[in-house]
């Protein structure tokens, strides 16, 4: 049945935010990767990047899944109107493909989205403390303890039983008052980074760093990041790119940078204060300017805010490290900048680990560059998400008559593999006004 009346800010898609102009805007930088096969090509790099896209656009449990539906006519005719696919490849060829494919080279779509929606000014919610926050933290997508490539880090136990597994170091813009977060490229944490995960994370986030101000070389960023990064080469680097930072720390990790704190609060050289909100939560906060980071780099300089919080049942404290000159002014906002890290577990792993998209999932691991390959293809996936429930009125008003993403992508997928759908706009109205159907009239020929 269908609703009466029409929000009145559905007219037509946004020619900025909407899915068909994010998709190709994908498409063309796809487009631009160079084919890495020396042999003859039934299908263009571009559908099976584009295919791939769609496998996690579309929320599907896997390839084999895709595979065993894309020879249906509505499925061909839809990956056509809706994700550019010419023809899609079966999952083994998807397979080879994509493992050739190398990481780096899929950076511009995800660089290309963001240029367009700041010159856009479609980023201005998520400006922060004069800047944009970008979380970063590491998190797996794949484990095995026998499959394995070049590439794989690996754990090994006391048994001698060796484990293999895959990660991404993810860099996502936040914002406290946001529930949307929009994914940067991700850094592959591989088998050269060391074998510990500290290791690991520090030495893909050098290289994360670097290509991050690469391609964004006037943007003002400031990464929050957990006490693994709070240390002397850490913050050197930062300051070479001119990024700055809000990172936590904790006395059993930065023992001289809290007996330095010690000593200044015995002498009285600090400011704090306290407040409670309308809810009856006690907020308190302390904060101290120009401490010596450690012992081993006591010429690095670095801010301290030591932040409370009490309700009537639980009392919460943390405390970070920045660049920022704290002042009775900006305190609040930099503890909220501080807690926005945590969307990067909330908002953003768990999302892509509970909500249909399957990181953990197996969807194939290759000889040199699929595993890797794939994830990055399903955190694009999550970008677009985002970007159109954070900026366009159709997803938003879809969103809305659901009680959940997961339902929302089950709709889809369900009008994606029934029904001719000849544009997203289409499809769009078609969930937010309901739509007729049909009596269910099987093929006897």
């Amino acid at each position: 049945m269908k609703k009466s009346a029409s929000p009145p800010s559905l007219t037509t898609l946004n020619k900025h935010v909407s899915a068909p102009a994010l998709l190709d805007r994908v498409r063309r930088s796809f487009e631009k990767i160079p084919d890495p096969r020396r042999y003859g090509q039934q299908f263009s790099l571009p559908d099976v990047l584009m295919s791939g896209l769609a496998i996690f656009g579309l929320k599907y449990p896997s390839l084999l899944k895709f595979d065993e539906q894309r020879h249906e006519e509505r499925i061909r005719a839809n990956l056509k109107s809706l994700y550019q696919v010419e023809q899609a490849p079966c999952d083994t060829q998807l397979r080879a493909v994509l493992d050739q494919v190398d990481p780096v080279e899929l950076r511009a779509p995800f660089i290309q989205i963001h240029q367009h929606l700041h010159r856009q000014r479609f980023l201005e919610g998520f400006r922060y403390l004069g800047g944009f926050l970008v979380s970063i933290d590491g998190t797996g997508h794949f484990a095995s303890s026998s499959i394995h490539c070049p590439h794989c880090c690996e754990r090994h136990y006391r048994n001698g039983r060796i484990g293999y597994y895959h990660q991404l170091l993810a860099a996502v813009l936040v914002h406290p008052d946001q529930k949307q977060v929009l994914p940067l490229f991700p850094e592959a944490i591989t088998h050269q980074d060391g074998a510990c995960k500290n290791d690991c994370e520090l030495n893909a986030s050098k290289r994360l760093l670097k290509a991050l101000r690469e391609a964004f070389p006037h943007r003002p960023l400031r990464v929050v990041e957990d006490g693994l990064f709070a240390n002397g080469p850490h913050i050197k680097l930062l300051k070479e790119l001119n990024i700055e930072y809000i990172i936590s720390v904790k006395p059993d990790g930065q023992e001289a940078l809290f007996a330095e704190i010690n000593r200044r609060l015995c002498r009285g050289e600090y400011e704090e204060f306290e407040a409670r909100d309308a809810d009856g939560v006690l907020r308190g906060y302390r904060w101290f300017n120009g401490l010596p980071l450690n012992q081993s780099h006591p010429d690095l300089s670095v801010n301290v805010l030591d932040y409370w919080e009490v309700r009537e049942d639980e009392e919460l404290n943390f405390s970070w490290i920045t660049d920022l000159h704290l002042t009775r002014n900006n305190v609040e906002l930099m503890a909220k900048g501080g807690r926005s890290r945590w969307h990067i577990e909330n908002q953003t792993f768990n999302t892509l680990k509970n909500q249909n998209y399957e990181l953990e999932h197996n969807f194939g691991h290759g000889q040199q560059y699929l595993a890797t390959v794939l994830a990055l293809l399903m955190m694009l996936a999550f970008l677009i998400d985002q970007v159109q429930e954070y900026g366009c009125a159709f997803f938003q008003e879809a969103r809305r008559s659901f009680h959940s993403r997961t339902s929302l992508w089950i709709k889809i997928k369900g009008l994606f593999t029934e029904f001719f759908i000849e544009s997203w706009e289409a499809l769009w109205r078609a969930i937010v006004y309901g739509h007729g159907g049909g009596f269910l009239q099987p093929n006897l020929t």
